[in-house]
């Protein structure tokens, strides 16, 4: 007795820790959070496209921005991009540059194509994402342009190459800066790009940036007719305030029980059901007015008591059969008025909710009369058995 006492104790304990284990199972799951950031990028370049060599066309950049998470793939944020542009030409086989200082300010929607491709995971190392918005940068200090412009303008001399390969001058020549400007300017500008963010733990990542603007072609003081551009390429820190995610448990589903219920049989005699009778044929009379085919409020009821009867008889159907008086018209505005009778009863019927296949219908215009009285034959008759 006392081994038997043993073996079910076991038992109980084994199937207590078998519960246990089994209400921990489940699975985690990530919930993105809303949430505001800085960006604070102090290492970058801009390229400044133009006509001379690359490398005369790059100059410092700078940026920080603030913005918003609003859910796993939107957001938008506030960007400040500054520091300096250039610019040159190539004139007589001299390269002229010059360059000049900005402050853009821009306002931007972003996408997190990372999440919207796989997902939320907090513990994605690079996360990829996408921006598009609009500013506007606000140029000074074009000094140096103006010094290019006074030099181009004192050369009064054009020399080219015509087509023996003789060197041509024409002293009436004057170059310059057809856009050159002074003072403080603002232009609308345009800007795309694409970021990077390397994650050093929840609140930190290194973000990377780069992204192509555009605005008038007066920007760079050279009439070229096409918009000119600036290409940004930035490094820095992304400081995340607040939480970007949580967890949720999602225990496993608790398991069916199944109960196994005994079926006694047991043998009911059941009378036999009465042999029905079939119910009595129904007819109705619908009468219009003279060359008219809709039904009147007064004539209505018969429609109803159709429908009523098909209700309580389902495998009962109908015939309508429409007539027209022959005191009136000929045979062609008969047959159609006939007809059109015959049609507004079938749809009345069938928005009563009748189904088509338990309506026949037939016209006979004026050719049969089934009254004698004229007026009367203004009519369509439904027969239901």
């Amino acid at each position: 007795m006392k081994m038997k006492k043993t073996i079910l104790s076991c038992l109980m304990l084994l199937a207590g820790l078998t519960a246990s284990a089994q209400e921990q199972k489940g699975t985690t799951e990530y919930v993105f959070e809303p949430h505001w950031y800085v960006n604070i990028q102090p290492l970058g370049v801009q390229y400044t496209l133009g006509e001379i060599s690359m490398g005369d066309l790059m100059s410092y950049n700078v940026q920080a921005a603030v913005g918003r998470e609003f859910n796993k793939v939107i957001g938008g944020r506030f960007a400040l991009n500054a520091w300096q542009s250039k610019a040159g030409s190539k004139i007589s086989g001299v390269d002229y540059k010059w360059k000049w200082n900005y402050i853009a300010p821009t306002v931007d929607i972003t996408f997190n194509l990372s999440n919207l491709i796989s997902g939320v995971n907090p513990n994605r190392v690079f996360t990829v994402g996408a921006f598009a918005g609009l500013g506007m940068n606000i140029g000074w200090g074009n000094d140096e342009a103006k010094n290019v412009d006074a030099t181009l303008r004192q050369t009064t001399t054009a020399r080219w190459q015509d087509d023996d390969g003789q060197i041509k001058t024409d002293n009436s020549y004057e170059a310059g800066l057809d856009y050159l400007w002074d003072g403080t300017k603002a232009r609308f500008l345009l800007q795309a790009g694409l970021t990077g963010d390397i994650k050093i733990n929840d609140k930190f990542a290194v973000t990377l940036e780069v992204s192509a603007n555009t605005l008038s072609d007066k920007y760079n003081s050279k009439k070229a007719k096409n918009w000119d551009w600036y290409f940004n390429a930035l490094a820095g820190l992304k400081i995340n305030l607040g939480p970007t995610y949580s967890t949720k448990f999602i225990p496993a589903p608790e398991p069916e029980i199944r109960y196994v219920e005994k079926i006694v049989e047991k043998i009911v005699e059941v009378p036999a059901a009465p042999a029905e009778t079939a119910a009595e044929p129904l007819r109705r009379d619908i009468f219009f007015l003279i060359n008219k085919s809709n039904i009147r409020t007064s004539e209505a009821s018969k429609v109803d008591d159709i429908v009523a009867y098909l209700n309580e008889n389902k495998d009962a159907k109908v015939q309508v059969t429409g007539y027209a008086d022959a005191g009136t018209g000929n045979d062609r505005i008969n047959d159609r008025l006939a007809a059109k009778r015959a049609d507004a009863v079938v749809a009345a019927l069938k928005k009563a909710g009748i189904s088509a296949d338990r309506i026949s219908f037939d016209s006979k215009g004026a050719r049969v009369q089934p009254f004698a009285d004229n007026d009367s034959n203004r009519v369509s008759i439904c027969i239901a058995e």
